[in-house]
């Protein structure tokens, strides 16, 4: 029995052009799913595209801004000319600025927010009455350790993955009726174009990795299983959890003394 076979399934996944989303796009992929990558600018979507179809995949690009009210709604309408069938969503478009929050602007708390949480949000309103109908689905909202604690300097991050948990599980007592189940996955420190530079901070890295139990920050590969496993039939009694990958740091374990 071939568990955890995503084959004749279609993934849509969010901010996939680079970063985490490429390497989750991929890992579903290799599981058999057909893939619909998303950018602001599906130009940009063509590296991954390239990779997956070298795995022996299928994907296409298609050009979406989660912020955008009528982006998100063209969007939709596109995917329902496009495809018979969505049966999972990943979304993982995010954005974080950072910065001491008495100098944020109104602007950017409404970029972090609007990208990270109400984008997520309303893109899971043009994906989910397909579901709904076939009475199957899967939606993974990616969140991150801030979803659980808080972290100075990224105020309007941490609330808005603060949010995604928090929907994640208002919509899983919604969803779940019709067969859709709705989960977060949340990766720990892992290194992307937002947080780069923190990695190049050779005391920041001693500090991040010493407290971590498993002693290492993730690689990008760490997320497979998981964005793999919450997308498959195989997980269909789980729903409004929240699943870091983390290598252990929501313990809240610091450097031991004994």
């Amino acid at each position: 029995m071939a568990y955890f076979d995503l084959s004749g399934q279609t993934a849509i996944v969010t901010g996939a052009s680079r970063g985490l989303g490429s390497y989750m796009a991929k890992a579903l992929a290799r599981a058999g799913a057909r893939l619909v990558i998303t950018a602001r600018n599906a130009d940009d979507c063509r590296t991954t595209i390239a990779d997956i179809n070298e795995l022996g995949g299928n994907a296409r690009g298609y050009s979406i801004d989660v912020t955008n009210e009528q982006s998100i709604r063209e969007f939709g309408k596109q995917i329902e000319a496009d495809y018979e069938s969505i049966e999972i969503l990943v979304n993982n478009a995010g954005c974080n600025i950072r910065k001491p929050f008495t100098d944020f602007t109104w602007q950017e708390w409404d970029r972090v927010v609007n990208t990270n949480l109400k984008g997520g949000f309303f893109v899971s309103q043009v994906v989910v009455p397909r579901m709904v109908e076939r009475k199957y689905g899967r939606i993974i909202n990616i969140g991150s350790v801030t979803t659980a604690f808080g972290m100075a300097g990224i105020v309007p991050y941490c609330a808005s993955r603060g949010g995604v948990g928090q929907m994640t599980k208002a919509l899983a007592d919604e969803l779940g009726p019709h067969g859709v189940t709705v989960n977060c996955l949340a990766p720990g420190w892992f290194r992307t174009e937002q947080n780069k530079v923190l990695y190049e901070n050779a005391t920041w890295l001693e500090y991040i990795t010493d407290r971590i139990p498993l002693k290492r920050p993730g690689r990008p590969d760490d997320l497979d299983g998981a964005v793999v496993f919450l997308s498959a039939r195989e997980s269909e009694y789980i729903s409004g959890q929240t699943l870091f990958v983390d290598g252990g740091i929501t313990t809240g374990s610091t450097k031991a003394t004994v």
